[in-house]
């Protein structure tokens, strides 16, 4: 199996280098290689490598900057997968994509499922429904995955980010009335190489058939909640030097905290359909993060 890998030096695409390779031989490339944002270029790389699975883990992901560029988030993330499906159904390829939380407004007052109503409260939400709908449109076989609160070691993300801080500040603010599950990328990764391995073994998809899945870790939290996580398990590793506490983090709502993008107040995923299909238990996310921090540990130790 010829597998084209889009955005590998992002956090999902960095972990899908590894969990892809048994599964066939793979090309994987960066913006470097492969821009979405230029789509004569992403055309001419399909049809040179003719893969038989496509896997997209490239995206615009600056939410609040999408605000402002509104164009280039939606070239790369609706206009280039739209691109994606036309050239992986010439080839009768599989196209796997990778969507977001952030298509609902945040106001189910439980977990959404694939068939709930969508309404993006931001351009980066827009904008990547528009390339759902525009993998759809298209009629090829595809899988795609909506996730949610993404980290690794790989890469920039809240993890990092409250890392860095806990390093300067004694105290911080942080929203409390954003629920989601955080969802490691290396997670995500497994889900994927599972995912294609099971369809290879006969659960193949049908010509023009899309699959629909929320993909994202068990036992939602508030961004508090996972702040507070963050740094009472950095804390008792050797190799980080923090300033702040898990106690010394308030719990703020997100009318304190303006961004130019507006957030969902709920992002819980319900991922029943998938763990039905491929007889999977989505995971805690904690000793993932546990494992990122005894990485970034041992890095910043010269190790």
């Amino acid at each position: 199996m010829n597998i084209l890998l889009l955005g590998k030096d992002g956090q999902v695409g960095w972990q899908l280098q590894r969990s892809l390779a048994p599964h066939g031989q793979v090309v994987a490339l960066g913006r470097q290689d492969c821009d979405l944002a230029d789509l004569d270029r992403v055309r001419s790389m399909i049809r040179q490598v003719k893969p038989s699975v496509i896997v997209n883990a490239s995206a615009y992901t600056a939410v609040d900057r999408a605000e402002s560029e509104p164009e280039l988030a939606r070239l790369i993330n609706a206009d280039a997968p739209g691109v994606l499906a036309e050239e992986a159904a010439e080839l009768g390829a599989l196209l796997v994509h990778y969507s977001t939380d952030y298509v609902f407004d945040g106001g189910k007052p439980g977990a959404y499922i694939e068939t709930d109503a969508t309404s993006p409260q931001s351009v980066y939400g827009l904008t990547k429904l528009a390339g759902e709908e525009a993998i759809r449109a298209v009629g090829g076989k595809s899988i795609i995955f909506r996730t949610s609160w993404v980290f690794g070691a790989r890469g920039g993300n809240f993890v990092k980010t409250i890392l860095r801080l806990a390093r300067e500040k004694e105290t911080l603010n942080v929203v409390s009335d954003q629920i989601g599950s955080p969802t490691p990328a290396a997670m995500i990764a497994t889900v994927t190489g599972i995912t294609l391995a099971m369809l290879r073994r006969g659960q193949l998809l049908e010509k023009g058939e899309n699959r629909l899945y929320h993909l994202a870790a068990a036992r939602p939290v508030s961004w508090c909640e996972f702040a507070r996580t963050i740094v009472e398990l950095a804390g008792q590793m050797p190799g980080f030097d923090l300033r702040l506490t898990p106690e010394a983090i308030n719990a703020i709502p997100t009318a304190d905290y303006p961004t130019p993008a507006c957030r969902p107040a709920n992002s819980r995923l319900d991922c029943t359909r998938l763990e039905a299909d491929f007889g999977l238990q989505m995971p805690d996310w904690e000793p993932y993060l546990a494992r990122m921090l005894q990485l970034l540990a041992l890095k910043q130790n010269g190790y």
